[in-house]
């Protein structure tokens, strides 16, 4: 008999997420019958994206349609196509989806909000989760369609270790800008100095930030990949400079609160600053996915790119994985392998 194994919420967090928050749960498996444009899908790789987090909130407080009690978590993933009824997908291919934490599952590509990406011949499905993923097309289209840098610019980067923002800093290097990296420890904050391409790496954990900010930013900050909001966010706001701009990508400091994230204390500092403050989601920019991707290919073969990542293995292992990237025991992209 096939089974399919499923992590499911039990219940919703209250305050930081648990492991305990997660229910295993497997029931017998038969293949469906596919409905045109269904596709059958078993789940190969998950990615632990600090985002899922919004999803286990209440439906008051969850931006992109909270997961039900009782329902299989979701996330992006790596798959393989076991069967299909859709025109753009052949049984044996593999893609990227938003998809369950179970092992077999039934897609409908039209219908996802983030759209389902067949991964090109060659590609490692790792390189797919990390190196080629959302994450990185995030850091691409936020700094570069959003952020809009220059050459000279400084670029200021909030949870710099994590999967998007260790991207960011590099790729606002490669354009030219001077890079400062916020991370929590002195492991994360060096690998930014020696090879994640900062020019500063403040620890959030042992400096005074906005003391830190302001000795690493004297003429000010042009542009603010934030991922996290809070006290970065107004530390920031603090020292933007004339005409900057602030790219709202997460914010992972109100993930485990209750309440909803906080914004800036004095909104006249940005009338008066001319500062943009913009949010973005990256599938609005998916007509644009082939030629981000060619520029991080480039990239990574020039040498100018560095995929870090963090592989677990093993499906038992996903609840305690996902909770590791809320308390920084993670290095870089962290995925479960299946």
């Amino acid at each position: 008999m096939t089974l399919n194994r499923s992590w499911v919420l039990a219940h919703r967090p209250e305050g930081a997420v648990r492991a305990s928050d997660f229910a295993y749960r497997e029931e017998a498996f038969d293949a469906p019958a596919l409905e045109e444009g269904d596709i059958l899908v078993r789940t190969r790789i998950i990615s632990c994206a600090p985002t899922i987090r919004n999803w286990l909130n209440p439906p008051e407080r969850s931006y992109r349609g909270a997961i039900g009690i009782g329902d299989p978590v979701r996330g992006m993933a790596a798959v393989e196509i076991l069967a299909s009824r859709h025109a753009r997908f052949e049984t044996g291919q593999w893609a990227t989806a938003v998809a369950p934490w179970q092992d077999y599952a039934v897609l409908q590509p039209d219908k996802a909000a983030v759209p389902v990406t067949t991964l090109e011949t060659g590609i490692d499905p790792v390189d797919a989760m990390t190196l080629y993923s959302p994450n990185s097309l995030t850091a691409y289209f936020g700094l570069f369609a959003v952020g809009e840098p220059k050459p000279g610019m400084t670029v200021l980067v909030s949870g710099a270790a994590g999967s998007v923002g260790a991207m960011v800093c590099q790729m606002a290097r490669i354009a030219g800008c001077r890079v400062i990296a916020v991370a929590g420890g002195p492991d994360k904050c060096r690998w930014l100095k020696e090879e994640g391409g900062a020019d500063v790496a403040i620890d959030y954990r042992s400096a005074d930030l906005p003391a830190a900010l302001k000795e690493a930013s004297p003429d000010g900050i042009n542009i603010f990949f934030d991922n996290v909001g809070g006290d970065i966010l107004q530390a920031a706001v603090d020292r933007m400079a004339p005409h900057g701009r602030i790219v709202l990508c997460g914010q992972l400091a109100a993930y485990d609160s209750n309440s909803p994230a906080a914004g800036p204390r004095d909104m006249m500092k940005l009338v008066y600053g001319r500062i943009r403050m913009q949010g973005f989601v990256v599938g609005d920019y998916a007509d644009d996915y082939a030629s981000a991707i060619a520029s991080i290919r480039q990239w990574e073969a020039e040498g100018r790119l560095r995929n870090r990542y963090d592989v677990r293995d093993g499906f038992e292992r996903i609840p305690d994985a996902f909770v590791d990237i809320f308390n920084g025991r993670n290095a870089g992209t962290l995925i479960v392998r299946i």
